[in-house]
C-alpha cells in the first residue's frame, strides 16, 4: 500500500465521522445554517430589501422571500455583473458560472469565497465515503480524468467567468496534479469532438484508475478509445474500478457501458450544480445521494403537483415524505435566496436525507393531462432493456398530438440503439406496461382510449450527437432533456432519421 493511500484511508474515516455527525442532525444543521445566512446578508441591498434584520423565523423568511427563479432575480444579478458589491451576498463574487438559459440568453450564477469551498469538498468528501465505505484507496496511485468544460476565463468587471466545471478545474488539490487528466493545453480545446480524440490520445497508455463525466459523453469517450485502440475499455485500462458521474442518470446507459468496459466497476453519483452542489452518494449499498445540510445551503421544498398554484405549500427538511415529487428551492451563502434551480427530487431516504433526481419541473408530457416525468421514462427504459437483452445510446420522448390517418395521439420515442432489442414488439410493450404502471393518468388515457400505446422511431448511429452539435450543445456539461411536452426536440430529430 503506497502512503497516498494510506493517508487517504485515514482522512476518509475522520471525513465520514464529521459527515454522520451532521446528517444525524438534520433540523438542527438546516436551522443552524439558515441564521447563519440571514444574519451574514442583512447588510446586502437583497437582505435590506427583504427586511432580514426582522427575520426570526423560517416563517418569517417564507413571508418576506418570494420563490424566485433566475429571470426574477435578475434585477438582483445584473448590478452584480455590472461591478456593485454587497448585492445579493456581501462584497463581490469570486466568480461567474456562465451557463445557457432557455429564455435570457447568459446566465450569470454567482460563486462567491463562502460558497466555493462546499464545490470542492463535496466532491472529494464523495470519493473519500466510498474509501471509507469500501476499503479501496488503491486507485489514487493512477491516473484521474474528468471530462469537462474549457478552464479559461474571461472577466467582467473585475469577477472572472466561465463554465463551473472549468472553475473547479482550478482547484484541483496539489497532492492530485500529478494524477490528473488530460493536460491543461488538451482540457482548453473549445471544439467537443477535437477535444475527445486529444483526450485519446493522451490517456490510451496511460493507468487510469478513476473516469468521471456525464454519462453521454464518457461513453463518446470509451467509443473513441475503442476505435483507436481495438480493445474494451476495461482492458486497456486494467486498472479502471470507479466512474464518478452527474448531471443524468446513469441507469439507462449501465448495460452499454458495461459492454464498453469489458466488466462492472463501481460508481458513485454526483448532484454538482452552478448553483451548489447539493447531494453525492455517500454509500454503494444505498439507493440516492445525501443531501448537503451543512454545506451553506437552506433548502426548501413544493410538492410539484402544487407548484404552479397561487400559492403553494413551502416546507423544509423536516416536513418532507419519502416517494413524492418536489421542486428544491436554495438559499446560499453565493446569494441565491428562495431560488427555484428547476430540478425535481424525491426522498428515498430521510434517515438521513437522501435524494434521487427525478427530471426538472419545465421537462415533462402532459399534452393530455398525463404529467410523465424523467424518473418514469428512465425506469420504464430499464425495465424494456432489461426485458429484452437491448442496449441502448440514448433516447428521448415527445407527444404525437396530431398522428397522421386520423389515428389516436401517442408518446413517441426517439431511440439510439447500439443492440436492438430481440423482440421489438415485445420491448415496446414493455416499455408502455411500465409506464401506465408508474403513472395512473397515463394509464387512464390509454384505458380510455385517449391515447394508444406508444410508439419507437430509430434513431440512426450518432444521431443524437448530430442533433446536439446542430444546436451548439455537443458535449462538456450540456445534457439532452429525456422528455418535452413540444416537438421542437423531435422535429430535428425527423429530419435526421431521414436523411
Amino acid at each position: 500500500m503506497s502512503l497516498k493511500s494510506f493517508g487517504a484511508k485515514i482522512f476518509a474515516k475522520n471525513i465520514r465521522k464529521k459527515i454522520d455527525k451532521w446528517a444525524s442532525k438534520p433540523e438542527a444543521t438546516q436551522k443552524k445554517i439558515f441564521q447563519e445566512l440571514i444574519e451574514k446578508a442583512k447588510d446586502t441591498k437583497f437582505g435590506k430589501d427583504h427586511d432580514f434584520k426582522n427575520i426570526k423565523s423560517y416563517a418569517d423568511f417564507s413571508k418576506k422571500v418570494p420563490v424566485r427563479d433566475y429571470e426574477e432575480l435578475r434585477f438582483y444579478v445584473d448590478k452584480m455583473v455590472a461591478g456593485e458589491e454587497d448585492v445579493l451576498w456581501p462584497g463581490k463574487p469570486l466568480y461567474y458560472a456562465k451557463t445557457s438559459g432557455t429564455t435570457s440568453g447568459a446566465k450569470y450564477i454567482p460563486l462567491t469565497k463562502d460558497s466555493m469551498p462546499s464545490h470542492i469538498n463535496a466532491a472529494r468528501n464523495a470519493i473519500l465515503c466510498y474509501i471509507a465505505e469500501t476499503g479501496n484507496a488503491k486507485f489514487v496511485d493512477g491516473k484521474m480524468i474528468f471530462l469537462q468544460g474549457s478552464p479559461e476565463m474571461e472577466e467582467k468587471n473585475g469577477v472572472k467567468l466561465g463554465r463551473l466545471s472549468g472553475i473547479v478545474a482550478h482547484y484541483v488539490p496539489s497532492y492530485l496534479q500529478k494524477n490528473r487528466m488530460p493536460s491543461w493545453e488538451t482540457n482548453c480545446i473549445d471544439d467537443w469532438e477535437t477535444k475527445v480524440d486529444a483526450i485519446v490520445e493522451e490517456t490510451r497508455n496511460e493507468n487510469m484508475s478513476v473516469i468521471s463525466g456525464i454519462p453521454s459523453w464518457v461513453q463518446m469517450y470509451f467509443e473513441k478509445l475503442q476505435q483507436k485502440t481495438g480493445k474494451k475499455v476495461g482492458e486497456l485500462f486494467p486498472n479502471f474500478d470507479l466512474f464518478i458521474y452527474g448531471g443524468v442518470n446513469y441507469e439507462p446507459y449501465r448495460s452499454k457501458f458495461e459492454n464498453l468496459i469489458g466488466r462492472k466497476v463501481d460508481s458513485i453519483e454526483l448532484y454538482p450544480a452552478s448553483e451548489g452542489f447539493f447531494a453525492f452518494q455517500d454509500k454503494q449499498t444505498e439507493k440516492g445521494m445525501l443531501l448537503q445540510l451543512d454545506s451553506g445551503m437552506f433548502y426548501e421544498f413544493i410538492k410539484a403537483d402544487e407548484f404552479f398554484d397561487e400559492n403553494p405549500k413551502r416546507l423544509t427538511v423536516g416536513e418532507v415524505e419519502m416517494g413524492v415529487n418536489y421542486v428544491m428551492l436554495v438559499s446560499s451563502n453565493a446569494g441565491l435566496w428562495a431560488y427555484n434551480i428547476g430540478d425535481t427530487v424525491q426522498f428515498r431516504s430521510t434517515n438521513p436525507y437522501r435524494v434521487m433526481v427525478s427530471g426538472r419541473i419545465k421537462h415533462f408530457i402532459s399534452a393530455f393531462g398525463e404529467h410523465v416525468i424523467a424518473k418514469e421514462v428512465e425506469e420504464a427504459m430499464q425495465e424494456a432493456t432489461a426485458a429484452t437483452m437491448a442496449r441502448i445510446s440514448e433516447f428521448t420522448v415527445a407527444p404525437q398530438i396530431t398522428p397522421k390517418n386520423e389515428e389516436l395521439p401517442y408518446h413517441e420515442w426517439f431511440i439510439e440503439f447500439e443492440k436492438e432489442p430481440e423482440d421489438l414488439a415485445k420491448f415496446s410493450k414493455t416499455l408502455d406496461e411500465s409506464l401506465q404502471k408508474q403513472n395512473s393518468y397515463y394509464f387512464d388515457l390509454i384505458e380510455g382510449k385517449i391515447l394508444q400505446p406508444l410508439k419507437i422511431s430509430r434513431v440512426p448511429e450518432n444521431g443524437f450527437q448530430q442533433y446536439m452539435k446542430s444546436i451548439g450543445k455537443l458535449g462538456g456539461q450540456n445534457k439532452l432533456p429525456r422528455l418535452a411536452n413540444d416537438r421542437k426536440i423531435a422535429e430535428v430529430l425527423e429530419k435526421i432519421i431521414k436523411a
